[in-house]
């Protein structure tokens, strides 16, 4: 019979029971530091551009705001429904405001006296792109005021602008009510706004500020300062640097300008710094005269003083 081998068997190998699983707390209050520093990292870049900003300021600009009575792919050969001046002196903190009403006749270079919300048409009409520039030139030629950039937003990019700010807040002084406001299908429509403060989103602010059938296009230039004028205050929060990115994607997507993103950084601080103390005018009745063919002209003796000390 044959023989084999006994083979000692390996002693046992002891294996440790598992653990039993322990449960992951969470630490309380982790997410509180983190919500801080997204808010600190851009206050601090904010704080240091503007000890920069003060410590070498701009050189004064200014800046033609057209906003075109453009309809959707009709592009920017059209009319303009509103322009304004805005003069920036950053170093002595220093801003002025100036309303053109679009009724208001001035000098065109080439074309002779024109009403002012025409002259774009006419610009576009030589080449594409020319309108801002045959506004700069008519601008000169009759106020005298050196134009540096412009900024040319039709009806989607407004609304754009103010729903990025997160709406504005108006303090209506009077019941505003229009029967016939022109939609964008051709159509009109009823709109009523009652007095008292209110918050706008970007849709309703348009009709605000273009409306005119209650009162005159004066009026209507007081409206669209205010809207501007709310803007500009929903910026002066320090918290709304949050909402910068999407300002200037906004400014760069929706809004044919001669400024670069530089441009822009460089002027919003003195827009904003000196926007409190700012002067403003509206040219209405009493700074304009009517000629004898019936056309709103102004009196450039009267406020060339104010241009003057505001623009220059």
């Amino acid at each position: 019979m044959q023989q084999y081998p006994v083979q000692n068997p390996s002693p046992p190998q002891y294996v440790r029971p598992p653990r039993p699983m322990r449960p992951v707390r969470r630490r309380r209050g982790c997410l509180i530091p983190s919500c801080l520093l997204l808010i600190a990292l851009p206050l601090t870049c904010v704080g240091a551009f503007l000890i920069a900003f003060i410590l070498f300021p701009p050189t004064p600009a200014t800046i033609v705001l057209l906003g075109v009575d453009a309809r959707p792919g009709q592009g920017y050969l059209t009319r303009t429904d509103s322009i304004m001046l805005l003069n920036v002196a950053p170093g002595r903190a220093h801003v002025a405001l100036l309303s053109i009403p679009r009724d208001v006749f001035i000098d065109v270079p080439g074309y002779g006296a024109q009403r002012i919300n025409t002259i774009n048409v006419l610009g576009e009409q030589d080449a594409s792109g020319g309108g801002p520039d045959l506004i700069k030139a008519s601008l000169q030629q009759s106020f005298d005021i050196q134009a540096d950039y412009y900024a040319r937003l039709d009806f989607d990019a407004f609304i754009e602008l103010v729903d990025a700010v997160g709406g504005v807040d108006i303090d209506v002084p009077y019941v505003v009510e229009d029967w016939e406001y022109p939609t964008v299908d051709g159509g009109i429509e009823h709109i009523r706004f009652e007095p008292g403060r209110q918050h706008m989103n970007g849709e309703t602010a348009l009709k605000y500020a273009r409306t005119r059938h209650q009162d005159d296009d004066y009026r209507r230039a007081e409206r669209q300062q205010q809207v501007v004028d709310a803007v500009i205050h929903k910026l002066e929060n320090p918290l709304q640097v949050v909402r910068w990115p999407k300002i200037l994607s906004v400014l760069q997507s929706h809004i044919d300008t001669d400024m670069n993103v530089i441009d822009m950084l460089r002027l919003s601080p003195g827009i904003v710094l000196g926007w409190s103390g700012r002067e403003s005018m509206v040219l209405d009745r009493d700074y304009l005269y009517v000629t004898e063919g019936g056309y709103a002209v102004p009196d450039y003796e009267q406020i060339q003083p104010w241009i003057d000390q505001n623009f220059n």
